[in-house]
C-alpha cells in the first residue's frame, strides 16, 4: 500500500479514530487502527468491539493499494508532529512508513486480517429519526447519565419511541432527565444507548445521517462514516412513575440568577440550601464544618410564604448550563419531595437533600 493524503485531513480522521481503540492491552488488534486503500478510496477504521467508527477518504492520492494496521495513539502522535504538508504512508515489509519530505517513521503492523469486521445494516430495522435532534437531546441528558452502576441498564441512554413522539431518557437515581420531542413514528420501540457511545454520537451527529437497530446493535450511516455501537441488554425502571404528576407551586425562574446564586455558595460547598421568599431568593451552603456561605438575589418570586429545598450543586447546575432560554419552571411539592426543572422539552427531576 502506498497512499498521499493532506496532514490535517489525516490528523482529524485519526484523532477521532483514537477514541474507539483498545486502551489496555496493546497487544490486541483492536489497539490498531486499520487502513486500507481501494478503489480510490482511503478506509479507516477502529473499534473496541463495544463501537465502532469508519471513515471513507476520498481526497487522497493511491500509487499501490492494500492495507495496514497501525498503533493509534502512535500513529496520532506522529502525524501531530508533521507539518501541514502532504503526508506519504507506505506498507513494506509488514512495517507502515509514515513520510514527509525528510522525515520519515516506522511503526510495526498487525495481521490485517485478524481486524474484526463492523456489524452490516442487513436484517436490521430503519430508525427514522432527525439525527440532529437525537444527538442535541442525548446531549441535554448525558449529565443524568450513571456511570458504573450495577444495574448495566441504568449506565446509557433509554430512547422510547412512541407513537408521535420520542423521550430520550437518563438517570443516576439521585435525578432523571427526560427530553421529549414531537416526531412521527412508525412503530413503538426502546433501546438503550451506552454512555460511552453517547460521547461519540455528539461528535459526529450533524449530517445527513441513516440509523439501523436491532436488538444488539444500533449503526449510523453517513455519505463520508460509519458508526456502530452494541446496545445494552436490560429492562430501564418506569420512568413515568419518577416524575410527580401533581404540582403545588410553580415558579418562572431566571436561569442567570440562579446560576450566580448557586456559583457563589459552591465555592466552599458541594450542596446548597435555597430559600424563595416573595422578593428574594437567597442561597446558603450546607457544610458540616463552620464555614459558610450566603447570598441573597431580588426576584419577585410571587410566592406568599417561604419555601425552601436542599440540593446538590452539580444537579441544578448541569440542568441550567444545558438550557438557551432565559427563563425555567422550578416546580415544587414539599421539601422532602422530588421536585423538578423543566425548559421547553427538557425536565429534570431531583431528589432533594433533606434539611
Amino acid at each position: 500500500m502506498k497512499v498521499a493524503i493532506n496532514k490535517n485531513a489525516l490528523e482529524s480522521v485519526v484523532m477521532n479514530s483514537n477514541s474507539y481503540l483498545e486502551k489496555k492491552d496493546l497487544s490486541a488488534i483492536t489497539s490498531h487502527i486499520f487502513i486500507s486503500a481501494k478503489d480510490g478510496i482511503l478506509n479507516i477504521k477502529a473499534t473496541d468491539h463495544e463501537i465502532g467508527l469508519a471513515y471513507k477518504l476520498s481526497n487522497v492520492k493511491i500509487m499501490d493499494e492494500g492495507n495496514a494496521t497501525a498503533n493509534g495513539k502512535k500513529l496520532l502522535d506522529i502525524i501531530r508532529s508533521l507539518k501541514d504538508e502532504e503526508v506519504t504512508l507506505e506498507t513494506l515489509n509488514n512495517y507502515l512508513y509514515i513520510k514527509q519530505k525528510n522525515s520519515k517513521y516506522k511503526l510495526p503492523m498487525y495481521k490485517f486480517e485478524d481486524f474484526p469486521n463492523f456489524p452490516t445494516i442487513e436484517n436490521k430495522n430503519k430508525f427514522e429519526i432527525d439525527a440532529v435532534m437525537l444527538g442535541r437531546s442525548l446531549k441535554k441528558i448525558f449529565p443524568s447519565i450513571d456511570n458504573n452502576n450495577p444495574k448495566f441498564e441504568l449506565n446509557g441512554a433509554f430512547i422510547d419511541i412512541k407513537q408521535n413522539y420520542i423521550n430520550i431518557v437518563g438517570t443516576d437515581t439521585k435525578r432523571l432527565s427526560v427530553f421529549r420531542f414531537e416526531t412521527p413514528t412508525q412503530s413503538e420501540f426502546s433501546l438503550i444507548i451506552p454512555k460511552k457511545a453517547i460521547s461519540e454520537i455528539q461528535k459526529l451527529f450533524f449530517d445527513k445521517i441513516e440509523i439501523y437497530y436491532d436488538d444488539t446493535t444500533l449503526i449510523a450511516q453517513s455519505a463520508n462514516f460509519e458508526f456502530f455501537t452494541k446496545l445494552i441488554n436490560g429492562r430501564f425502571p418506569d420512568y413515568n412513575r419518577v416524575i410527580p404528576q401533581e404540582i403545588k407551586r410553580r415558579l418562572r425562574l431566571s436561569r442567570d440568577k440562579m446560576i450566580e446564586g448557586i456559583k457563589t455558595v459552591s465555592i466552599i460547598s458541594e450542596s446548597t440550601k435555597i430559600v424563595f421568599a416573595p422578593q428574594t431568593i437567597s442561597f446558603e451552603s450546607i457544610v458540616e464544618d463552620n464555614s459558610e456561605a450566603k447570598t441573597t438575589i431580588e426576584f419577585a418570586t410571587g410566592l406568599e410564604e417561604e419555601i425552601y429545598v436542599g440540593v446538590k450543586n452539580r444537579y441544578l447546575l448541569d440542568f441550567l448550563q444545558s438550557i438557551e432560554e432565559e427563563h425555567f419552571e422550578f416546580g415544587f411539592n414539599d421539601s422532602n419531595l422530588a421536585f423538578t426543572v423543566s425548559s421547553n422539552e427538557l425536565k429534570t427531576v431531583i431528589m432533594p437533600i433533606n434539611l
